[in-house]
């Protein structure tokens, strides 16, 4: 990504970042420190990528597909959700739910993973919409995908999830 630099004089402390075509213009600050330039830019060049990669992994509506045939299979078709969509930010966990408002957040770290753990991902967050806690009704719930336990086992070797059930 080519990336161009203004210096602003009248600018002191604000910084900002957009794409032009395929370039990324910055205004920063006229004194600002080289070093911290290079920290802010690299920041900056980060956060547009990770925007495109969003942006692209959530072009085919894969997990809307998966969710309603999950829905439809699990749930009789009962579960409404707002948006199911991968995102970048998410390094730790694997998913979250925010059941109030319907939207169902999918690491995309899972991309290179086998299918049925992101399937049993899908199964997870989606019961959350159903129950939103870990209590014995959500587990007995994400059970009945067939592959839970050896996905559970996966996600927790690579760290993404927790050794309990509770």
């Amino acid at each position: 990504m080519e990336v161009k630099v203004i210096r602003s004089a009248g600018r002191k402390k604000t910084i900002q970042a957009r794409m032009v075509g395929d370039t990324l213009v910055v205004h920063l600050p006229l004194g600002m420190h080289r070093e911290e330039e290079r920290k802010v830019i690299a920041e900056m060049k980060e956060k547009i990528e990770k925007k495109k990669l969003k942006k692209q992994i959530n072009k085919d509506d894969y997990l809307r597909k998966r969710f309603d045939e999950f829905n439809r299979r699990y749930f009789q078709g009962r579960l409404k959700a707002n948006s199911i969509e991968f995102v970048t930010n998410q390094g730790r966990v694997s998913g979250s739910c925010t059941p109030n408002r319907g939207t169902i957040r999918i690491s995309h770290r899972l991309l290179d993973m086998p299918g049925w753990v992101l399937d049993y991902v899908i199964m997870h967050e989606m019961t959350h919409l159903l129950h939103p806690n870990h209590s014995r009704e959500f587990w007995a719930k994400v059970g009945e995908y067939q592959y839970t336990e050896r996905a559970r086992g996966f996600l927790i070797a690579k760290g993404m999830e927790e050794d309990e059930e509770s």
